[in-house]
């Protein structure tokens, strides 16, 4: 999705070494209280400095590393955590893995992802919100038709993927959901839609990668096969609670994306939640989400919808979480600082799904003996 799948652009990639060349920056004033927007920011022709004027700044900026920020390889996680969190609860239901099943729809999310991707960088500089992005794959390419053609292609690819998982499960369910988060994606960033603009994107985020993709991959592993000894998987409250604690951390990755880019989210008038409520506003939230987190982990292990080993070993992740709370708590009125603040979401999402996924494991290993 637009705020989850595009990492911001830092302005600086380190400390400006002169600081004549930086006065604003380095004497802007701090983030005011009960400000809309954040008032008062570093004005928005400073987040401009490095494409005119100072462009020994731009040189600095390598090909290779263009192209690494354009992959955003590490936000690849929204596509492994839901995909290896349903698979693990499907596992932990019927001691089962279809590992064919689970690489080729692996392979199948991540062309989608490419394809939410590269379609962003297409809409979005549409609007103008990447014009000026230099890791924008448009930018990079320097063809608005290459990529939005090399978009649909990914999608294409993918949903044959996906179909292939289909027909091996056989279990209307999983299509039906899988394309209803493929749908969130498109609502949130393709027109006529763009629901992003409208700050709509944090509940579509949840719904997608939540409830939609965790619970569909879990339905994946259904199989009418009589000899592989499972049917059409129940429904159960285990997928379901964990279905939204993925969503929960998939979401903390959009919502802090938003910080750095309220000025050019204003300018192309795109009305984030961060737009319109600040970032100091923001930072609380950002601190209650994970705390919700931990505290819908600890609910869901009490009422036994979770199993022990997955409380215990997710409640390990808390220091990442405490790390994101403080990180944006500290640095949320700082444009440049704030940038990092969406990769260790990236890194909680990834530590917490992944220690979600192993409880079940453990979980049905401790079931069988």
């Amino acid at each position: 999705m637009a705020s989850i799948l595009t990492p911001p652009t830092p302005l600086l990639l380190s400390k400006p070494s002169h600081p004549l060349l930086f006065p604003r920056i380095l004497s802007s004033p701090p983030l005011g209280r009960g400000s809309a927007v954040g008032r008062p920011r570093s004005p928005l022709p400073l987040t401009r400095c490095s494409s005119k004027g100072l462009g020994a700044a731009d040189e600095e900026i390598s090909r290779a590393t263009l192209l690494w920020r354009a992959a955003k390889l590490p936000i690849y996680s929204v596509a492994l955590v839901p995909l290896t969190v349903g698979s693990a609860a499907a596992y932990l239901q019927t001691g089962l893995f279809f590992g064919k099943r689970y690489l080729v729809l692996l392979a199948a999310s991540a062309l989608v992802i490419t394809w939410l991707n590269l379609s962003n960088d297409v809409y979005d500089f549409d609007t103008g919100a990447d014009r000026d992005k230099k890791e924008s794959v448009v930018n990079i390419i320097g063809s608005r038709t290459v990529t939005q053609i090399a978009a649909y292609i990914c999608l294409a690819l993918g949903f044959m993927g996906i179909v292939w998982a289909f027909a091996e499960a056989r279990d209307t369910r999983f299509l039906l959901l899988i394309t209803y988060a493929i749908i969130c994606g498109y609502v949130y960033q393709c027109p006529p839609f763009r629901l992003s603009y409208q700050g709509l994107g944090e509940p579509l985020c949840f719904a997608a990668f939540g409830p939609f993709a965790t619970t569909a991959f879990y339905f994946s592993n259904s199989s009418k096969n009589l000899l592989s000894g499972t049917g059409l998987l129940p429904l159960t409250r285990t997928v379901l609670s964990a279905s939204v604690l993925v969503g929960l951390t998939t979401t903390l990755i959009l919502f802090c994306s938003h910080f750095h880019q309220i000025d050019g989210d204003l300018a192309v008038g795109k009305m984030s939640p961060l737009v319109r409520i600040g970032t100091e506003a923001g930072s609380r939230i950002v601190k209650f989400g994970v705390t919700s987190l931990y505290v819908l982990l600890l609910v869901f292990g009490l009422s036994k919808a979770l199993p022990s080993t997955c409380v215990f070993l997710c409640a390990l992740t808390a220091p990442m979480g405490k790390l994101v709370a403080d990180f944006v708590e500290q640095n949320h009125n700082d444009n440049i600082k704030i940038f990092m603040a969406k990769y260790y979401c990236v890194r909680l999402h990834a530590i917490f799904g992944a220690a979600l996924a192993f409880g079940f494991f453990l979980g049905r290993r401790g079931i069988t003996g």
